[in-house]
């Protein structure tokens, strides 16, 4: 179970699991069936949400506690990946839509924030700013061009 507040509400998940519905279930390699449940308190009104998961880590692996951090890290990706490829690249603007260049853009994306992590930039748009007319010098720190 975790408690966050933050954003106006108060969050408390817990986190179920089972290994007893794994037989029942037509899904290969199900190890744990889990279910969420998320009480929001937000503005002096209560929420109940539930969400259910199957994963193919076994519980020796893995317990509740661990699928739970798991879970909500979750939004770690979401928040370092897709949010820079989405607004800081504008990915979902591109117009490219057909034959090979989407993929192609996209995995120069992922390359670009992948390099910039490792060189320690946390602040992307910025990076991007400063690199923007330093062509010569970003290939040279690619090992494309010699500088």
């Amino acid at each position: 179970m975790t408690t966050n507040k933050g954003h106006g509400r108060r969050e408390h998940r817990h986190l179920q699991t089972t290994t007893r519905l794994c037989g029942a279930l037509d899904w290969p390699g199900a190890a744990q069936v889990c279910r969420l449940e998320r009480t929001i308190r937000r503005k002096g009104e209560l929420t109940v949400e539930v969400e259910y998961a199957i994963t193919s880590v076994p519980r020796s692996l893995a317990n509740a506690a661990q699928l739970l951090a798991w879970w909500r890290g979750h939004w770690g990706i979401e928040n370092r990946s897709h949010y820079v490829r989405d607004v800081t690249f504008g990915e979902d603007a591109s117009r490219l839509r057909s034959g090979p260049a989407p993929e192609i853009m996209s995995a120069f994306r992922n390359a670009s924030i992948g390099l910039l992590r490792c060189l320690g930039v946390t602040n992307m748009a910025a990076a991007l700013r400063a690199n923007a007319y330093q062509v010569p010098k970003l290939f040279a720190m690619l090992g494309i061009m010699k500088n």
